[in-house]
């Protein structure tokens, strides 16, 4: 079994999911950035490279503006800014569309993607699903992320649906889904998480109808 080499990518957890247009509605928030931030203690003890990622729009825009005090990382993550390995300002979904920082993992020799951060249903989804392709295995912990309720022409879902979902979806095929603990435990003893895959979980699908 080969130990992962891994970052911890925190997406974007900044005061627009706390204090903007887009409050974080499951998990209870102030209970997920404080798994964030168990997150990023665990991985400095450990000298893996934390990497510090904000969403970031132009001016004026209505969420994410540059210089707006949603933009901000939430204190508890921005007290973590001057130790960061790395910190990435991103226009799109992924973390990984046009910010480098697909070549900068390589060059650090990662193989092993944490991510953590908001939103599940956007963000987080987008850079698991890119990742594949770049040659990074993902893992994603469902306690330091956070999704909110949709309603729109095609239907409505609410939080806990859309969070519970993904998280069972990225399991599939994308990730290996787990809580900060069973991160931080396979941490220490250098093991990859257990992930399923989508044969398997078609399969289990079906008995459960």
């Amino acid at each position: 079994m080969t130990t992962p080499s891994r970052a911890l990518i925190v997406i974007d957890a900044q005061q627009e999911y706390f204090d903007g247009l887009l409050p974080i509605q499951y998990p209870d928030r102030e209970t997920s950035v404080a798994h964030i931030r168990a997150a990023m203690d665990a991985a400095e003890r450990a000298g893996v490279p934390v990497v510090l990622v904000q969403h970031e729009l132009p001016s004026g825009a209505p969420v994410f503006a540059a210089g707006s005090a949603t933009a901000r990382n939430h204190p508890a993550v921005a007290a973590h800014e001057d130790k960061a390995a790395q910190r990435v300002r991103k226009q799109f979904s992924s973390v990984f569309a046009r910010t480098g920082l697909a070549d900068w993992l390589h060059d650090q020799g990662v193989d092993t993607i944490t991510l953590v951060g908001y939103m599940t249903n956007n963000c987080v989804l987008a850079s698991a699903a890119e990742a594949e392709p770049l040659g990074f295995a993902v893992e994603v912990l469902s306690d330091a992320t956070g999704a909110i309720g949709l309603a729109n022409a095609a239907g409505r879902a609410p939080a806990r649906q859309v969070h519970e979902t993904l998280m069972t979806l990225l399991q599939s095929n994308w990730a290996a889904v787990a809580d900060t603990a069973a991160w931080t435990a396979a941490l220490h003893s250098g093991e990859p998480l257990a992930k399923s895959d989508l044969v398997t979980s078609a399969a289990q699908g079906r008995t459960t109808g």
